[in-house]
């Protein structure tokens, strides 16, 4: 394995995992209890057994609830009842766990149009491949399951038992249910969620040493990848974009108000990933409602993932996440990284971001897809970077201009089959906004999306936040592992 896949998955930490139910524990503390003591034990306990050679079971219980004790002096929250935690091996997580679905044509374009998983790859499939074998925990309903090689030898990341008691401590107050019904509301409510459960251990790591005594934790470097890895480096970023931007957001929503405007955030959630790289637009400056009007043809329609057609929002942070990792952004992901978020999402051709809209269209065979993406900028010049940026994917991507007058517009490229991402694209650059169309062929362009029409195409209002159906998944985990199959794709 190349050495800098290796960095980057000790530095991963965390996603989400649907899916699961577990019994939860019904055990309930004392409220008016000593904030800080929790059971048997306080946060200034020292032990005296040596983590190094594994835990026995009582011992790991002593660890939990010292561990709790100090998130409540670090959080100023309390515990409001026990938290199970579970030990299990690999292979019996693996057999937890399931294979995933494939994905759905809707997700598959989605993902395709965005040049993030070519046309050629199932979105599901490609998760399972890049998060399979390196899921360390995650926690769900009460309780905690750390997975581990061997299960018979007790070893615990610290910082992954505090990570996952930090979700049990929001469970508990603010409830971990997701709304989000696109992408990007998706990743700026984890960034909420992940970023509190970083946060708090980063906190909690201070007082190791002199204020606590502290179990050796593992050493987790941040490693640098580069386009091109053979894992999904785009996808990898998308996913990861809660977990590299969240510490912060937090950090700044701290210092803006202490606690307690974390908790506040807990009731008013960001409402796109716009908020999470740049916290001083939460919460007023909401994404616009990019609308776009079907000019389509008899040949094709909308779709959605289960039948009825919608619409989805990549976001800024997976705009960045893909023009990186197809070589459009010429910096190191490190530069302008902090001890809380070593990984950088900001830049020039993505940080004007206001909103983004995408339709994907199915042909009448059945078998072949589409799409119209609208993006909107905060000023004509934010539109002109970001297409400068997108024209260099294209380019990297082996597209070259068609000079057809049948293509009816300006900025027509098409990449050849038998390459990723093969089809014809047409960018459309009107002032603050941007369109792409992507089609099979240069004729579906204008099937798809014809290029004349007396409507607008392009309504900016602000935006509400859509709602997921009741049925969609809402456990959570935090640990390196792909969205089981419930509905996966959506990441």
């Amino acid at each position: 394995m190349h050495r800098s896949r290796l960095a980057l998955f000790a530095l991963i930490g965390l996603v989400v995992l649907s899916g699961c139910t577990l019994p939860g524990s019904s055990n309930h503390f004392d409220t008016d209890r000593e904030l800080g003591s929790v059971g048997d034990y306080a946060h200034d306990d020292e032990f005296e057994f040596d983590a190094g050679d594994g835990l026995t079971e009582s011992q790991l219980e002593a660890v939990k609830y010292r561990s709790m004790a100090r998130i409540e002096v670090v959080r100023g929250l309390k515990f409001e009842r026990d938290v199970d935690l579970e030990v299990i091996s690999r292979a019996e997580y693996r057999d937890r766990r399931g294979g995933s679905e494939a994905a759905s044509p809707f997700a598959n374009e989605v993902w395709r149009g965005a040049f993030v998983v070519d046309g050629e790859t199932d979105v599901n499939r490609a998760m399972d491949d890049l998060y399979g074998g390196s899921v360390v925990g995650y926690y769900v309903n009460d309780r905690i399951v750390i997975v581990a090689d061997d299960a018979d030898e007790i070893r615990i990341d610290r910082a992954t038992l505090v990570h996952e008691l930090v979700h049990a401590l929001q469970d508990q107050h603010f409830g971990l249910a997701r709304n989000g019904g696109t992408i990007d509301v998706r990743r700026a409510e984890l960034g909420l969620i992940e970023g509190e459960a970083s946060y708090v251990p980063h906190l909690y790591d201070r007082r190791c040493g002199e204020a606590w005594q502290c179990l050796p934790d593992y050493e987790r470097p941040a490693g640098e990848v580069a386009p091109g890895e053979s894992f999904n480096v785009g996808l990898f970023l998308s996913i990861y974009a809660p977990y590299a931007e969240g510490p912060t957001f937090v950090d700044a929503l701290r210092e803006r108000g202490d606690w307690a405007a974390v908790d506040r955030a807990h009731d008013e959630r960001p409402a796109s990933t716009s908020q999470l790289l740049h916290p001083e637009r939460y919460p007023d400056d909401r994404p616009a409602d990019v609308a776009i009007s079907d000019r389509s043809s008899d040949d094709w329609e909308p779709i959605g993932p289960d039948g009825d057609p919608r619409t989805e929002t990549v976001g800024e942070a997976t705009l960045f996440a893909s023009l990186w990792a197809n070589g459009a952004v010429d910096r190191s992901l490190l530069e302008g990284g902090t001890d809380l978020s070593p990984y950088n999402y900001s830049h020039p051709a993505t940080d004007g971001w206001a909103g983004d809209t995408i339709r994907v269209y199915r042909g009448d065979d059945g078998n072949r897809t589409g799409h119209v993406w609208t993006l909107a900028w905060q000023s004509d010049a934010d539109a002109a970077a970001f297409a400068d940026a997108y024209r260099t994917v294209l380019a990297n991507r082996g597209a070259t201009p068609v000079d057809d007058a049948n293509a009816s517009a300006d900025g027509v490229y098409r990449i050849a089959d038998g390459r990723p991402f093969a089809g014809a694209y047409r960018l459309t650059v009107d002032g603050d906004a941007v369109t792409i169309v992507g089609a099979p062929t240069v004729a579906g362009l204008e099937a798809i999306h014809g290029s004349e029409t007396p409507s607008s195409s392009l309504g900016r209002t602000p935006a509400t936040t859509p709602t997921l159906p009741a049925s969609s998944p809402a456990p959570l985990s935090s640990s390196p592992a792909p969205p089981a199959a419930t509905t996966p794709a959506d990441g």
